[in-house]
């Protein structure tokens, strides 16, 4: 990671990867390296496979992080994230495998995601992850998805 803004993806034409892992995340250094602020990106279409029926699973995937030194590159994170709609994984491995990654390469001050899942068999499935305790000062707010309801 240098501290310049030179990225892979950004301004090029950059087709969808074909894996999470063939996905790569540029980041990029944090331009507010004095102050405790917090990022959120929100992916409300979010798509991946059963591992056992091939079906599409349907999320609300919510990323909160507080930067460290470098932040994620956001076309390079909807690469990312759009790679999982061939990837087959239960819901609590992609959730928390979308966490983890981000936060080994990023290396933020914090970070957490939450992976509201559409029902399949009746069961909404909502998994958490974060990375330890928010720092102090920090603002976080709601991550504002209600729970399931269905149609009533």
């Amino acid at each position: 990671m240098s501290d310049t803004l030179e990225t892979q993806q950004l301004g090029k034409m950059s087709a969808l990867p074909a894996s999470p892992e063939e996905a790569q995340l540029d980041y990029v250094p944090n331009p507010r390296l004095d102050t405790t602020y917090l990022v959120r990106f929100v992916s409300p279409e979010f798509t991946s496979l059963c591992p056992v029926t091939g079906q599409p699973d349907f999320a609300h995937i919510v990323i909160d992080y507080a930067p460290g030194k470098t932040i994620v590159e956001s076309k390079s994170l909807k690469l990312f994230l759009g790679s999982f709609r061939n990837h087959s994984g239960f819901h609590e491995d992609v959730t928390v495998g979308i966490g983890q990654r981000l936060n080994a390469e990023m290396k933020p001050d914090w970070l957490r995601i939450g992976g509201y899942w559409y029902p399949r068999g009746g069961i909404p499935i909502d998994v958490f992850w974060q990375s330890g305790p928010a720092p102090e000062g920090l603002w976080v707010p709601d991550q504002g998805v209600a729970g399931y309801r269905g149609r009533g």
